[in-house]
């Protein structure tokens, strides 16, 4: 005989998973009250520091964690479609009644405080493409189907583009990678990769070699297909598209806003002008390299603490971490965040409802996409976007964000045995 289900709200949470989070909350809040220390203001609850506010960020998250273990898990499912819908609706609002910040007008700002809707389109993304896919008489070989899929989050990823905040837009692209977990075939992500290679490689090279390439390929392909008609017109269809991308690519690369082409152009090699533009990236490997193996000691890092590193405190927070902890310390945060990544891969893999286990790839992609740039661009592997590391960098909206989409998946594996679409 199956036991009864529990009724209290923390029965069955996955404890393990919040603590993580808890460990994550205090460190990234003494990074950003290191990257941003004043001797003048110690005081950790002066409102008038990043660091006193990100208190109050922090114990905003911890009430909306709560909520979210109040809620039944199937509120979820069942409202996914409206928090999209209104997710949306904000996109399009800030764009008329927001602020304009850095270039880019995607703030609702309250005095001092500021909401940015994009950073709440993850979740909602990761709500509708879970409901979507976790319908029961749909197939994935279906191509309405893939259309609609893609669909689901490119949307925000367009109306977040307008907005002029690129990074955020690029994160949600990851979600790309949820619907291979459900049958999606793979050869068709190995198509999207070389599409965008292609378009990066058609900025630093000229048509002529590329299409060259392309058609070189073309004619091996030709070999092989052994003169199948449906191969060939693949084939065709291929090459007409990667011609069509390389001779638009500069077009196209010309509407990104100044300060990504800024980046891109200098991660690339094609931005003149190049020592200027770097200035982020060498001295965040400066920073990185001067913490050594065991770290200068916290509050001891002097490249943060005088200003050396730009954005210390929000994009470029992991400075800090490798410049005050060293290689020691910043190991053991890159694990903590992969021990996070695939305790939340395990845990959707254990989920008896196809939404939850969509729901929590979604969650996993995110977090893992947000990792790798991050800390990619702080020493530069990756062009500098601009998006957050989860839960360190400064930042409410991003915080609360992040909190909401670990929390929804942590509620809904706390009922796993009740939840059965």
């Amino acid at each position: 005989m199956r036991r009864p289900e529990s009724t209290s709200i923390f029965s069955n949470i996955d404890w393990i998973t919040v603590l993580i989070w808890l460990a994550m909350l205090g460190l990234g809040w003494a990074n950003v009250y290191s990257a941003v220390y004043d001797e003048d203001h110690p005081a950790i609850l002066d409102m008038s520091q990043k660091y006193g506010k990100q208190l109050l960020w922090i114990a905003g998250a911890v009430v909306l964690a709560f909520i979210l273990l109040i809620i039944d898990a199937e509120f979820h499912p069942t409202f996914a479609w409206i928090i999209y819908g209104v997710s949306m609706v904000s996109l399009v609002a800030v764009m008329f009644l927001g602020r304009e910040v850095a270039g880019s007008k995607s703030w609702f700002r309250f005095g001092d405080f500021g909401i940015q809707p994009a950073e709440f389109a993850k979740f909602a993304a990761c709500l509708a493409l879970a409901k979507y896919l976790s319908d029961i008489n749909l197939k994935m070989s279906d191509m309405r189907t893939r259309v609609v899929a893609c669909g689901i989050f490119l949307l925000p990823t367009l109306l977040i583009i307008l907005e002029k905040e690129t990074g955020c837009a690029i994160v949600l692209l990851i979600l790309i990678l949820v619907p291979f977990r459900e049958g999606l075939p793979g050869y068709l992500l190995l198509l999207a990769l070389a599409m965008a290679f292609l378009f990066f490689a058609s900025l630093v090279y000229t048509p002529l070699i590329l299409i060259s390439i392309c058609g070189g390929l073309a004619v091996v392909a030709f070999i092989i297909a052994k003169k199948k008609l449906r191969s060939i017109l693949t084939i065709l269809t291929g090459l007409a598209i990667a011609a069509g991308i390389i001779l638009s690519a500069k077009a196209v690369f010309e509407h990104f806003p100044a300060h990504q082409k800024k980046r891109i152009g200098v991660y690339l090699g094609i931005e003149t002008g190049k020592k200027d533009k770097e200035w982020n990236e060498n001295e965040s490997i400066i920073a990185i390299g001067s913490g050594g193996f065991a770290g200068k000691g916290y509050l001891q890092g002097t490249q943060t603490k005088y200003d050396f590193v730009p954005a210390q405190e929000t994009d470029f927070i992991f400075c800090t971490v490798g410049e005050e902890w060293g290689f020691l310390g910043s190991t053991f945060i890159v694990a903590l965040f992969a021990f996070l990544i695939v305790r939340i891969i395990l845990l959707a893999e254990r989920q008896r409802s196809a939404f939850s286990r969509i729901y929590g790839y979604g969650v996993a992609s995110i977090f893992l996409f947000h990792v790798l740039v991050n800390i990619g661009m702080t020493i530069r592997l990756v062009p500098v976007i601009g998006i957050p590391l989860p839960f360190f960098s400064y930042g409410g909206s991003s915080l609360w964000a992040f909190t909401i989409l670990l929390f929804i998946f942590i509620k809904l594996d706390s009922q796993r045995l009740m939840i059965l679409r």
